[in-house]
């Protein structure tokens, strides 16, 4: 066969095998995004948005770390109320520490794509790398200020993850989990000296080991060998009731 006919022929081919259209006309398209990969404390919370087509899109979606607490509280509504179908889960503290803070990101995440009453037929996430999943996936750094799906499932998960750092604050008001919401504060770190951590906190985090040692307490976390070193303080702080937030991740869904 002549160099020219196999030429033609590989042509040929081309043409009858386009590559992936990833904004295909009948794409089921499902936003994904995470809140709390950061915070010394809590879950980390991942939502999926699937919007209604029939419906007129929201106004004013963009990153939620770019908005207001109460834009995004706003948004929130808007969001539940015109979803074709939306999910948020959880991974929780005890997962984070076993997993590590990536592995249970992508769990949260993998829940929140399974647990939508539709079924999408792409999945779209924010960030540079996705989760294993059944369904076709990209991930989209910048994603949540790019695509609308992924910025209202950024949405969905800040504010739910706010929404429960502020009833752990209910009880366990010292560390001041309402105005920082978990992150490594000034505020949460002179907290975390003074009082030492709670059971919401990641003990696998630098910061949450170095309070626990200072509290004269051996803490077990992947991977890293620590020392028992004589107490600093007294008294550790203890909380005995059931924990409400991080015995296993939640999810809830919804279509409308």
């Amino acid at each position: 066969m002549t160099g020219a006919r196999v030429r033609e022929r590989k042509s040929a081919a081309a043409a009858q095998q386009p590559g992936f259209d990833f904004n295909a006309a009948d794409e089921i398209v499902c936003g994904v995004d995470e809140a709390g990969r950061g915070p010394l404390a809590g879950p980390v919370v991942a939502a999926a948005v699937i919007f209604d087509p029939s419906k007129p899109m929201i106004r004013g979606l963009d990153d939620s770390k770019a908005l207001t607490a109460r834009k995004r509280d706003e948004l929130y509504d808007k969001i539940v109320d015109r979803a074709l179908a939306y999910c948020i889960a959880s991974a929780s503290v005890e997962e984070i520490d076993t997993l590590n803070i990536l592995h249970a990101t992508m769990l949260a995440m993998k829940r929140a794509v399974e647990g939508l009453a539709v079924v999408p037929t792409l999945v779209k996430i924010d960030g540079n790398r996705c989760p294993v999943l059944s369904i076709r996936s990209e991930a989209i750094v910048g994603g949540d200020a790019l695509v609308k799906s992924i910025s209202a499932a950024s949405i969905l998960a800040k504010v739910t993850r706010d929404r429960m750092l502020l009833e752990l604050h209910q009880r366990f008001p010292v560390y001041g989990f309402d105005a920082h919401s978990g992150y490594g504060t000034p505020q949460h770190l002179a907290a975390l000296r003074e009082h030492g951590p709670c059971e919401h906190h990641r003990r696998s985090f630098a910061p949450v080991r170095e309070a626990h040692l200072r509290m004269g307490r051996r803490v077990a976390a992947p991977g890293v060998e620590l020392t028992r070193l004589p107490p600093v303080v007294e008294t550790a702080w203890v909380d005995d009731e059931s924990n409400s937030l991080g015995a296993s991740a939640r999810s809830t869904g919804s279509v409308r």
